[in-house]
């Protein structure tokens, strides 16, 4: 580009969009704290089951544990 082209571009910019707002209007971490205390984290009964796996298998080879800790 050319600079009378650069300089058409930055002015068509600055008129078209809006300038940001760089200051929040309120404080967001009240407002997340609340939103935490609405729904507590409930852990689905899938990953029971995959971590009640995970533990019999190593139970039933325990050769793995080695090679788990590696990959770790």
């Amino acid at each position: 580009m050319t600079e009378p082209n650069d300089d058409r571009l930055k002015k068509f910019i600055k008129q078209t969009l809006p300038p940001a707002e760089v200051e929040l209007r309120r404080d967001l971490w009240p407002q997340m704290l609340r939103r935490l205390d609405e729904h507590p984290a409930s852990v689905p009964w899938f990953d029971w089951a995959l971590l009640a796996g995970l533990i019999l298998s190593l139970c039933l080879m325990p050769g793995v544990i080695p090679v788990l800790l590696y990959h770790l």
